[in-house]
């Protein structure tokens, strides 16, 4: 006899009828794993809640947003009123920003600005999300011959420059805050519609699309109920960096002189019309440009902390 079957043998012979009782409720509940089931929305919301930075860049933004929607309330100054006995002043109790060249109020005005650029961005941003969600869905779902003719015309788009397509908009149309949406989203919705195609193109082939479809769902209906939620991790994070795009668009545009037009008050513009008299008067670029990067720099950080919390490959 082996040495193993030699010791199963005694083993065998120690046990006695107690090792075979039931076990308490108690004692079984206790091998049981507990764990809260959370979706994969709240998940990534935990996620993002641990992103120090990130929740800082958010908090920053909103503080942004609300000054730029109840800024020019709280003073009494006007962001087109001319007072040529308060021109170029520096900041102060009385202009907390200081004043420009024609002495209007740059705190205002600053604020002013925002509210248009943050208002380009988001026009933009939410435009490219419409325009490119359904475009590019259509790609990826259809795929064969639609998604090749359909690639290529985008392909030719994008190659466009959009500085050109500002210009020619602005022949055809006056200039101002709709022609400068309308041009930035001609070309914008491109990279939003290749990223709604390559993630489309990967999903549509999964078990719960074919059992979709043998159950007699629509095309329409696979790729707006089943397919495109499935996707709104990327296409959100997408959103979120295409804003800081669009308010540099037109912040650039507006410096160089084809964007929002006089009186009203642009980020891009404002600092145009500092640059003359900067190393005299530098508050007047100073406020303004600050603006335009602590907006973008926050809403960069938002995006790629957004971006981790909706990868699936970071979760621990």
């Amino acid at each position: 006899m082996s040495l193993e079957s030699s010791a199963a043998a005694k083993q065998t012979a120690t046990l006695t009828p107690e090792d075979f009782s039931k076990i308490s409720p108690a004692d079984k509940n206790s091998e049981v794993i507990h764990r809260e089931s959370i979706s994969a929305w709240k998940d990534a919301w935990q996620r993002l809640l641990q992103n120090k930075v990130a929740m800082g860049a958010l908090v920053l933004l909103l503080l942004i947003v609300l000054a730029a929607i109840i800024g020019p309330r709280i003073s009494k100054y006007s962001y087109d009123t001319n007072d040529l006995l308060a021109t170029n002043q520096k900041p102060s109790a009385e202009h907390w920003f200081g004043t420009d060249d024609l002495g209007r109020d740059m705190f205002v005005r600053t604020w002013m600005g925002a509210r248009i650029s943050l208002i380009v961005g988001l026009s933009a941003a939410l435009i490219d999300l419409l325009i490119g969600v359904i475009y590019g869905g259509i790609m990826g779902y259809f795929g064969g011959r639609v998604d090749e003719i359909m690639n290529k015309f985008s392909e030719i788009l994008y190659a466009i420059p959009y500085l050109l397509v500002t210009i020619l908009l602005l022949v055809v149309f006056e200039p101002g805050l709709g022609t400068i949406i309308l041009a930035l989203t001609i070309t914008g919705w491109i990279n939003m519609s290749w990223i709604v195609r390559g993630e489309i193109m990967q999903l549509k082939n999964r078990e719960y699309v074919l059992a979709s479809r043998s159950l007699g769902a629509g095309s329409g209906r696979l790729l707006f109920r089943h397919l495109l939620p499935n996707a709104m991790g990327p296409i959100i994070v997408t959103l979120t960096l295409s804003v800081p795009n669009a308010i540099f668009s037109e912040a650039f545009l507006s410096f160089l002189g084809l964007g929002v037009q006089a009186p009203v008050a642009s980020l891009g513009s404002m600092v145009n019309d500092a640059l003359t008299g900067w190393m005299y008067y530098p508050w007047r670029m100073l406020f303004p440009a600050i603006l335009i990067s602590v907006t973008m720099l926050a809403f960069n950080i938002f995006g790629d902390g957004l971006r981790d919390a909706l990868d699936p490959k970071l979760k621990k």
